[in-house]
């Protein structure tokens, strides 16, 4: 197990369409064990395996309150398979898009399903956190960023921010 770095905006891998995982193999389970590493290590609720480099359809998530008691999640191949027409908003942060929060509606509820590391098909009813929480780890595995249901004012300024920051790492 280990820590992987995370890719920050603006690198366009963040823009892939990940690869569904074919088989659960001892490849992706260690794969799984680095992405929960990096993410309580960030620390994040949340994190796709495209998001450290690797575009396949793979999430980590971790939404529970204590620290002391994690409740960490492993999703392969998730998909979203209904979701509330009500709406909820909720204040977003991205592991790719650091120290950047912004409100973000989405709906409120979801159902989702997932291959968990056992190969079980789980089926699985979100709200609150959770649900926000898979809408927005599925998206990343779209190619979708949280600063796309932004104004595209904001969304500029965000990346307008982040390629400036780029520039000066790169010339230093």
């Amino acid at each position: 197990m280990s820590i992987r770095p995370l890719v920050i905006i603006p690198d366009t891998k963040l823009r892939l369409i990940s690869e569904p995982v074919k088989e659960i193999t001892s490849e992706i389970r260690r794969l799984a064990d680095d992405m929960l590493d990096t993410m309580y290590d960030a620390p994040g609720v949340g994190l796709a395996a495209i998001q450290i480099g690797v575009p396949i359809r793979m999430v980590t998530m971790d939404v529970s309150k204590s620290e002391d008691e994690h409740q960490p999640m492993v999703l392969i191949n998730p998909e979203i398979v209904w979701a509330s027409e009500e709406k909820r908003v909720y204040e977003e942060g991205c592991l790719s898009i650091p120290e950047y929060y912004e409100e973000v509606e989405r709906p409120d509820r979801v159902r989702f399903r997932y291959m968990n590391l056992q190969g079980e098909m789980i089926e699985q009813d979100a709200d609150g956190l959770l649900a926000t929480c898979v809408q927005h780890e599925i998206d990343h595995l779209d190619g979708v960023l949280f600063i796309d249901h932004l104004s595209k004012l904001k969304r500029d300024r965000v990346m307008t921010k982040f390629k400036k920051a780029a520039k000066r790492e790169a010339g230093a």
